[in-house]
């Protein structure tokens, strides 16, 4: 048994003595008993094999040390779905939809995560190569140019070699499917069923013709390409959600000139100067879009936060996690908001850096 493939036993140890000490061990366990069996289990296999409790406790915790997250105060809610008995493509696709289906609730968001197999010293674990498991296909046409996402243009050209077929009527916001290997080297194409995905259709409260431009999003942001570790045990396929923050969609998908750069779009149909940049008519779009997209969101009632509110709530969690006696590192450039940064709460502070060697933690894909 390769010793870099077992999982290090100090690891588990680190892991399980913070479970007992924040009380989240199941009743009536012990650490002593349960670290000599941990330390047994690697010894003779290379790896262990977490408790239910172990496993609800290390994805939540994961969450918590996320520092790019803003919205972290509700770590602790984050539901649980252990399906690591599930391993055949069919069935983790499967579970991927009804993850979505119950992450949904008809647009009552809930953040949730699905735990499928680990990687162990002899078989790899299952891989969703999706990076989101909704997310909308980009093409390339010959002029150059890309219809639809142009973040997803090469994804679409894999899952299009392996037999994808778009529809006949290609869209802006066609879904992509689920490419899922359990097996390595037998990637699996899988398509979302349209109940699964949640979507909304944008308007803007002023602007009718806004309407007009065909524009919609789904409602759940599903993270599907980091591997979650805990204790030293690699999760490679653990799908996670929260919900939007309207920033998210109205002032970086919609609006970054790599995504689908609608600003020019929404500024001429505002009849705005675009010929010189002190005009501000980049600045002015962007608010207007991203009024869009919250107000779209609030009329569908799907759940969605706002830049103001989760900034708030941002320095509500570190007011907690610090009287909890926790670090709580923290991404400047991603927990400031690209609208109107400097107005948030979360914008005049400094926060502790991010420590690369936390766990539990949510990787950065390969």
């Amino acid at each position: 048994m390769s010793g870099e493939q077992s999982v290090n036993s100090a690891e588990a140890e680190e892991f399980l003595n913070l479970m007992f000490e924040e009380g989240a061990a199941e009743e009536g366990t012990w650490l002593e008993t349960r670290l000599a069996e941990v330390r047994t289990e690697i010894a003779e296999t290379g790896t262990y094999r977490h408790t239910p409790a172990e496993l609800a406790y290390g994805a939540r915790v994961a969450w918590r040390n996320s520092a790019r997250c803003i919205g972290r105060l509700y770590w602790n809610s984050l539901r649980v779905r252990d399906r690591r008995r599930v391993t055949d493509p069919a069935g983790i696709a499967g579970e991927c939809v009804a993850h979505l289906r119950q992450a949904t609730r008809a647009g009552r968001i809930r953040p949730t995560v699905t735990v499928f197999a680990p990687e162990t010293p002899v078989v790899a674990g299952p891989r969703i190569h999706n990076e989101q498991l909704i997310r909308y296909a980009g093409y390339r046409l010959e002029d150059g140019s890309v219809l639809g996402d142009p973040r997803n243009a090469g994804f679409t050209d894999e899952v299009r070699r392996l037999g994808w077929r778009p529809p006949e009527r290609r869209g802006s916001f066609d879904v992509l499917p689920l490419l899922v290997e359990a097996d390595p080297g037998d990637p699996r194409l899988f398509a979302l069923p349209p109940d699964a995905v949640l979507e909304v259709p944008l308007t803007h409260p002023d602007h009718r013709w806004f309407a007009g431009l065909g524009l919609r999003w789904h409602a759940v942001p599903a993270i599907s390409n980091m591997p979650l570790e805990i204790g030293g045990v690699t999760y490679p396929a653990a799908p996670f959600n929260g919900w939007y923050l309207g920033t998210e969609i109205g002032a970086r998908n919609l609006a970054d000139e790599d995504r689908y750069d609608l600003l020019p779009v929404i500024a001429e149909l505002m009849g705005l100067e675009t010929g010189s940049e002190r005009t501000m008519w980049r600045d002015r779009a962007l608010v207007e879009l991203t009024l869009a997209v919250q107000h779209s969101f609030d009329t569908a009632g799907v759940t969605m936060a706002d830049h103001h509110t989760e900034s708030r709530r941002f320095l509500t969690h570190l007011e907690k996690e610090e009287r909890a006696g926790r670090r709580c590192p923290a991404d400047w450039s991603w927990i400031v908001p690209p609208v109107s940064g400097g107005q948030t709460a979360v914008f005049r502070r400094y926060y502790d850096e991010p420590d690369p060697a936390a766990r539990p933690a949510f990787l950065l894909p390969d």
